[in-house]
């Protein structure tokens, strides 16, 4: 069973985009940013190469333009209905596709009312194939909303060494810093604000301030007085108040990801950290809803997890969907808030020893149900159905009969008007989900049913969520080097074995189990890596991920000094 309305908080979803929205509820989303396949050709958006990627964007563009336009539109129209109101959608797209996509979707969808603007970033610099032709350097970004009232902050970017120079020329050497001046003057004719000030005679339109807010600005010190008692009062607007240039639709200030760029993770089309966090600063607020249907390297959900807000990612690509999982790893810390993944094949292990609030919550959301979320007078319960049939979740294999006896007490008081409204339609009046339940509660459940009509249906994890093995490793080691200075380079090999093929390793060369796994080297498709390591001991941690997204880790701690030698291996 299927949830069809599932909360919208914190989730990396694995499948079509087109399925996945279907499931989503209508106007609860914020901000959408997507970055589709461009259409330039047909092998083009086939980036991570794995099955689920593959097979999904097979024969994409067998119909040319307008099957590419009608593919789009399909799923920008869920977009439209998954915004909220006040929401914005940003498209991302370059010049083979950009106007088929304003006119015959963004347009036909939002309405030409509600289109804000073309945002033109410029992601790269022209190179020497610009003295044949000219050079494409940048990308269109259509930005549209559902309605006229929206959220939208201004775009400020940081001022550069030479705005600075130009601008901020004045310093009274106050410790307060540089500033500039602007005019005090009204724009407009505004004959109540025509005064004199300290010996200063106003322009004809007069200030823009009032006599007791010029007093103000004066007592702070802000008012710069020319030693001329002919010339002109202004305002100082000191550097370090201010927040930036204000930007139009013209982004030349972010580069594109280059090669030695920390933020970089092999994805060959990811966009700059900078480029979201500038859009999602702008349509959206923090604990907004932002959407990435295309989630690709997972730059969107980095991001506003960084800026407070909660978010949904879907990819049909396993290697995206694990990929993002790291980059979300990596950067968490303490208060960093929770996250959940959905694959098509979960393993035992993982579901069965996590942390149990998680796993209770995550659970009911896949049956379909709603987890409690008041403490207290819920009578035991841990979530119930969209009717209100209750549910119980034990994190147990073989629960036993006193579970069921102490549930069917629960749901008899928790709502005595549901309970017999179901007890005589002989509809379920409750709900118990385990791995697994033992004899005693199975005839239990039995009896109650053959005896008094009354169902307490017995789910097992799997038959909501398919369960399938982990996959296995094996990890070698061997030294290949060593400097004069002790520092030891060691290469290491991992092998990973599943029925569903191995899609890649990633590794972890300072591993720590109180901060968790976070990639050192966050892509590895062969299963080998070197690392340098000076003396002291490490934990070197790898995880292999299968075409399911299954994965497992391996850890081996290495004493280095003078020789490595193996402390000890544990396999997780």
């Amino acid at each position: 069973m299927q949830n069809e309305a599932q909360s919208p908080v914190n989730r990396l979803i694995l499948g079509d985009n087109l399925e996945v929205m279907k499931t989503l509820d209508a106007e609860s989303v914020d901000l959408i940013y997507l970055d589709p396949p461009f259409f330039s050709n047909r092998n083009y958006e086939i980036i991570w190469g794995d099955e689920g990627e593959t097979r999904s964007f097979k024969d994409r563009w067998a119909g040319g333009i307008d099957h590419y336009i009608a593919w789009l539109k399909e799923r920008v129209e869920l977009m439209y209905r998954l915004l909220k109101k006040t929401g914005s959608i940003f498209l991302h797209c370059d010049w083979h596709a950009n106007a088929y996509i304003r006119v015959h979707i963004m347009d036909k969808i939002f309405g030409e009312k509600n289109f804000r603007g073309e945002i033109i970033w410029q992601r790269a610099n022209a190179h020497n194939d610009a003295k044949k032709k000219l050079a494409v350097l940048t990308d269109t970004i259509w930005y549209y909303t559902k309605s006229k009232k929206c959220t939208y902050n201004a775009i400020y970017a940081p001022m550069t060494p030479q705005y600075v120079k130009e601008f901020y020329k004045y310093d009274d050497n106050d410790g307060k810093g540089p500033y500039q001046t602007v005019d005090m003057r009204s724009p407009n004719p505004r004959p109540n604000l025509v005064y004199d000030y300290k010996g200063y005679k106003p322009h004809k339109n007069g200030w823009c301030y009032s006599l007791e807010a010029m007093q103000e600005l004066d007592a702070k010190g802000l008012i710069h007085f020319p030693e001329n008692p002919e010339g002109r009062l202004r305002r100082k607007m000191y550097l370090s108040e201010q927040k930036g240039v204000l930007l139009g639709n013209a982004w030349n200030d972010i580069q594109n990801v280059q090669g030695a760029s920390k933020e970089r993770i092999g994805y060959p089309t990811q966009k700059p950290e900078s480029l979201l966090e500038r859009i999602i600063k702008c349509a959206s607020n923090e604990e907004d809803l932002v959407l990435d249907p295309f989630m690709g390297g997972g730059t969107t959900m980095a991001v506003a997890d960084k800026l407070n807000r909660k978010w949904i990612g879907i990819d049909q690509s396993v290697m995206a969907v694990k990929v993002t999982e790291l980059r979300l790893d990596k950067q968490r810390g303490f208060f960093s808030a929770p996250y959940s993944t959905q694959l098509h094949k979960y393993d035992y292990d993982t579901l069965r020893y996590k942390d149990a609030f998680e796993f209770e919550n995550w659970i009911i959301q896949q049956f379909g149900g709603t987890p409690q979320s008041k403490k207290g007078s819920d009578f035991g319960l841990d979530g119930k159905m969209p009717d209100g049939t209750p549910i119980q979740v034990k994190r147990s294999d073989n629960v036993g009969r006193t579970v069921i006896d102490h549930f069917f007490a629960a749901v008899r008081r928790s709502d005595k008007t549901l309970y017999e409204k179901n007890r005589k339609a002989k509809k379920p009046v409750g709900y118990v989900i385990a791995f697994s339940f033992a004899k005693g509660a199975v005839a239990e459940a039995a009896r109650l049913k053959l005896d008094e009509g009354i169902v307490i249906e017995l789910v097992t994890v799997d038959k909501i969520v398919p369960i399938a093995p982990k996959p296995t490793i094996t990890v070698t080691w061997q030294e290949l080097s060593r400097d004069a200075k002790g520092n030891c380079k060691i290469e290491f090999s991992a092998v990973g074995h599943s029925e569903a093929g191995i899609e890649f390793y990633t590794w972890d060369f300072d591993y720590d189990t109180e901060q968790g796994f976070k990639s050192t080297v966050m892509i590895d498709k062969e299963g080998r890596a070197t690392h340098t390591f000076k003396a002291g001991t490490y934990t070197i941690a790898v995880k292999v991920v299968d075409n399911e997204g299954l994965e497992s880790v391996e850890t081996i701690t290495l004493k280095v000094n003078g020789v490595v030698e193996k402390v000890t291996r544990i396999a997780k």
